[in-house]
């Protein structure tokens, strides 16, 4: 079953008021001034167009590795003769680096790593951990409990400090957004948020690509109608 427009439901990021949050004892806005997000947040304070993003989102694929291969092969499969050659040879274009396609009333729209950079005003460098599962073993685990709850146990939500739920809600609904769900994020998601609370520098716009490309394919997979990033794609 393919996604329709009209079943669509756009995650729109939420404005945040560091000032306010500050005059009611919660500081935080030096954790996103350390990660260069000050301009990010301005922009999420603006406009979203949500048929845009709809439109956007039922036409978008991931253009990967995978799927550049397959180009070749095709073209290979048409023309034996095209075998060994290079994609120039083979009249494609070089592939870059992975983005996602899609169109938006006919136009063109590619999406990359390096496009949310430069939406952002911010440079795609900085520490980045995937590919890990919520494993008790994890040598990450006691870190993330010292950090997060102050003890070597696994907390729960109502563990955490003000400070530290306010964070976790930012992330969830603005840097890496959850379209719901419980206040518990994975461990990757976990590891994103101990280098805001450290002061070290994450590659956000990298998380922030990767999350949208683990989005897309759950939509595709599973038929899912919540789309993250109302603005950031508008």
């Amino acid at each position: 079953m393919s996604l329709e427009e009209r079943d669509l439901h756009v995650q729109v990021e939420r404005p945040i008021d560091f000032t306010s949050l500050s005059l009611n004892g919660c500081n935080i806005k030096e954790y996103y001034e350390y990660q260069d997000l000050i301009h990010y947040f301005n922009m999420v304070n603006g406009p979203t167009y949500k048929n845009l993003v709809k439109n956007f989102w039922v036409r978008a694929s991931v253009y990967d590795k995978h799927v550049a291969q397959q180009e070749m092969d095709q073209k290979v499969l048409i023309d034996p003769s095209l075998a060994g050659k290079s994609r120039e040879e083979m009249g494609l274009e070089p592939f870059v680096d992975p983005e996602i396609r899609s169109s938006i009333m006919g136009i063109p729209v590619f999406i990359s790593q390096a496009v949310i950079a430069y939406v952002m005003r911010r440079a795609s460098e900085g520490s980045y951990k995937d590919g890990l599962d919520n494993n008790k073993k994890s040598p990450w685990n006691d870190t993330i409990n010292e950090t997060m709850f102050n003890n070597k146990k696994k907390g729960v939500y109502n563990n955490l400090s003000l400070e530290k739920k306010m964070l976790l809600k930012i992330q969830n609904e603005n840097l890496l957004p959850k379209g719901g769900g419980s206040d518990q994020p994975s461990l990757e998601h976990r590891v994103f948020l101990l280098f805001f609370i450290k002061k070290e520098k994450a590659n956000v716009p990298k998380y922030i690509f990767k999350h949208m490309i683990k989005t897309l394919r759950e939509s595709q997979l599973n038929n899912r109608v919540w789309v993250p990033y109302g603005r950031l794609v508008s």
